[in-house]
């Protein structure tokens, strides 16, 4: 009885074996593979390599970079885009001669060939990591500053991959991320973030003046912006007090000027003039020029803010003066 039922079992499992052989024949099977990263330096060369066994004549591959959007790489054996002019395949790998950081990303290899077992299907994917050296930075260095103030230095890199550390330099030297440690611990007090790119000095001084630069670095490369100079001066209250001393005299003088000119009444509006008849006749005749124009003469008497017309005629050895009113 037990020989009979170990027959049984064996039949059972030949059948499920059959069976499980049937099925992948009838639909093939699909295996992905592992999942690599590769680091590529910006315009050198990198190869996108797809692990397949064996390249057949009858295998078809595909290569796709992933993303918002799927698009071909290769496809219908030949290279799409413009990896046309500068990627070569090399059996089912793809050599890229000029990798740029656009071409940072997810790309994906599939290959189907007919098998034993029916249509088989791998698939591979690839990320692709390109590094970027840093650009020229951008470097803020204020010209000027006064003594005892808050001043900030600011530098700071768009294109470094990975993201750069900055290094500050005065007058060439190495600006050390911790004063106290330097030789010019004594003499500079700063805080320097060398991930953002800032110097910050909490109280500037005289001998803080000099020319600064920072440099941006990672892993690829390293750059550097311009020298700028900071001048650093003191506060001059002497200088203020004698400003001060000085507009203020001015304002005395003028108000002084403006008080005696309203009370000369050159400042008397149209209509509240009260001028004398005879302060007129004497100063026409004794500043201003008569003219004779056909036994007739014309004088104006003008101050700083009226006009008053005389007219005086000649008639037998006598002078008539006649009074016009201010217009």
């Amino acid at each position: 009885m037990a020989r009979r039922s170990r027959h049984r079992l064996l039949l059972l499992l030949l059948r499920y074996l059959v069976v499980a052989l049937g099925y992948h024949k009838a639909y093939g099977s699909s295996a992905p593979k592992g999942h690599q990263v590769v680091t590529a330096i910006e315009y050198q060369e990198v190869i996108l390599a797809c692990k397949y066994a064996k390249k057949t004549m009858s295998s078809r591959l595909e290569w796709k970079k992933l993303g918002r959007s799927v698009s071909f790489v290769y496809y219908q054996q030949s290279l799409q885009g413009d990896f046309k002019y500068r990627a070569e395949m090399i059996d089912f790998s793809i050599r890229i001669k000029n990798v740029t950081r656009n071409d940072a990303g997810k790309y994906r290899c599939e290959i189907s060939a007919p098998s034993k077992k029916g249509q088989n299907l791998e698939e591979d994917t690839v990320t692709l990591e390109v590094l970027v050296a840093p650009a020229v930075p951008s470097c803020n260095v204020p010209s000027s500053a006064l003594s005892g103030t808050v001043v900030e230095l600011r530098c700071h890199d768009k294109e470094g991959n990975p993201a750069p550390e900055y290094t500050w330099f005065k007058d060439g030297v190495n600006l050390l991320e911790n004063p106290r440690r330097g030789p010019q611990s004594s003499n500079s007090s700063y805080t320097m973030n060398t991930k953002s790119g800032t110097l910050q000095f909490n109280a500037v001084s005289k001998l803080d003046s000099g020319e600064y630069f920072c440099e941006a670095h990672n892993s690829v490369g390293r750059r550097r912006c311009h020298a700028k100079r900071m001048q650093v001066d003191d506060l001059n209250i002497r200088g203020i007090i004698a400003a001060v001393v000085g507009v203020a005299f001015v304002i005395s003088v003028c108000g002084l000027g403006v008080c005696y000119a309203q009370r000369k009444g050159y400042f008397s509006r149209n209509g509240n003039t009260a001028v004398n008849k005879t302060d007129q006749i004497t100063l026409c005749l004794t500043e201003l020029t008569l003219k004779k124009m056909d036994n007739t003469h014309k004088c104006k008497l003008c101050s700083l803010s009226d006009c008053h017309s005389i007219m005086a005629k000649t008639k037998a050895g006598e002078v008539i003066l006649h009074l016009k009113p201010p217009q």
